[in-house]
């Protein structure tokens, strides 16, 4: 286990060494969460009203930020996709190293570029009014939910990437995560939905972790029933782990079947 470790120590390292050489796809990926916090924030926000009361804009950034966790998923998969086109992957698994060690070098440094975009955006929350009433330690737990949710849909990104290898399946990919994210409750509440559309909602990964948040950071949570209003965080911490069980394995899997 330790040898895994320090393999993918060396993975990781490699990643965050490109970034640093070319940081544009972090800097637009930070930017473009700003612009959606902005638009819907300050463009829609006065339209919206929520179950139980409390303003939209605390509401909205615990939802944004639940959202910026959810897009690491297109960008690992085309980071993974890139690496098996020119042959970098090949030349790695020439390599006497763990079948696990790439994948979770490459999931170790997305995750390390998520808590950068992840404390960039929280500091734009405070400056545009976002304020967390909840305790320091709730907080935390707050922010590490999040991380936890990113970690798991990292494993699913690689595992995409490393099974689908093609543009199309790419861009199905990017097209598919905006309704994943749209039919949660990080922009509207559940209850104003219908029943049916609200069920799905209720049940999204991504719902579970932007209402345990509110939660813990002390924000309205738009929810006045349901399984998220008494056990968010149990359901943030439960959703990740089995993305995790399911997608880790396999991942190791299909890197080890790249060539047959």
């Amino acid at each position: 286990m330790t040898a895994v470790l320090r393999q993918s120590w060396v993975m990781t390292r490699r990643e965050l060494l490109h970034w640093v050489r070319e940081p544009w796809a972090p800097i637009f990926g930070i930017a473009f969460s700003i612009m959606l916090l902005l638009v819907f924030g300050y463009l829609f926000g006065g339209a919206i009203e929520l179950p139980g009361g409390g303003d939209y804009l605390p509401y909205l950034l615990p939802g944004m930020f639940a959202l910026s966790m959810l897009f690491g998923v297109e960008a690992t998969m085309g980071a993974i996709t890139n690496d098996s086109k020119r042959g970098v992957t090949d030349r790695f698994r020439s390599m006497p190293i763990s079948s696990l060690a790439v994948p979770l070098g490459r999931a170790g440094a997305d995750l390390a570029n998520s808590t950068l975009q992840l404390a960039v955006l929280m500091v734009g929350g405070l400056l545009v009014g976002w304020r967390v009433t909840g305790s320091a330690a709730d907080a935390v737990l707050a922010v590490v939910l999040l991380l936890w949710l990113r970690f798991a849909v990292l494993w699913l990104g690689i595992f995409l990437g490393l099974t689908f290898r093609s543009e199309g399946a790419l861009m199905g990919v990017q097209v598919l995560v905006w309704p994943m994210g749209f039919l949660s409750n990080l922009f509207v509440a559940p209850e104003t939905m219908p029943d049916w559309l609200a069920f799905l909602a209720q049940w999204n990964p991504v719902s579970a972790t932007a209402a345990a948040c509110r939660e813990l950071f002390g924000n309205p949570s738009g929810i006045t029933d349901g399984v998220l209003a008494e056990h968010a965080v149990l359901v943030a911490l439960a959703w990740p782990a089995v993305l995790t069980l399911v997608f880790a394995p396999l991942s190791a899997r299909a890197y080890r079947n790249l060539s047959r």
